[in-house]
């Protein structure tokens, strides 16, 4: 046992106190802080934390990358079909403005027939000049500058 557990009134006649027994000093530890050592752990804590968020910033740009890529080939496949859905409608819209469809259209559908050769007159055309000779001229009418499919057998 040592001499500092034994009972309270006991007494040793070697004093214990600072010095324990024998008269030895008691081992306390004062530990210093190694300041080399601190600012050590302190750079390593500062660059991992920089390198962390270095591959952060690096896997979240590429996560990023990979949705604009989805998002990218999502609206080329709808640019397309806007495209061939435009390029139909082109196609149609060309169809419907022919001359000969309106005109067959006409024909069949609303019972028209081509105008004779008296119901069709030109509007008087511009004079350059002012001539009164070319504004007094007998009007020309559209059925007799081009030859019909009938009258064009006939000469």
């Amino acid at each position: 046992m040592r001499a500092d557990q034994r009972g309270a009134g006991a007494s040793s006649p070697v004093g214990t106190g600072a010095f324990g027994v024998g008269g030895q000093q008691a081992a306390r530890f004062n530990r210093e802080t190694d300041r080399r050592l601190r600012r050590a752990m302190g750079v390593a804590l500062v660059c991992s934390a920089v390198l962390v968020t270095g591959v952060l910033g690096v896997v979240a740009l590429k996560v990023h990358q990979v949705r604009l890529s989805y998002r990218l080939d999502t609206l080329r496949a709808s640019r397309a079909a806007v495209e061939e859905r435009t390029r139909l409608l082109h196609v149609e819209l060309a169809t419907l403005r022919s001359l000969a469809r309106i005109e067959g259209m006409a024909r069949t559908e609303l019972g028209m027939v081509p105008p004779g050769r008296q119901q069709v007159r030109l509007a008087r055309e511009f004079v350059t000049g002012g001539s009164a000779a070319a504004a007094l001229s007998p009007p020309r009418t559209a059925a007799a500058d081009r030859p019909r499919g009938g009258e064009a057998r006939a000469r």
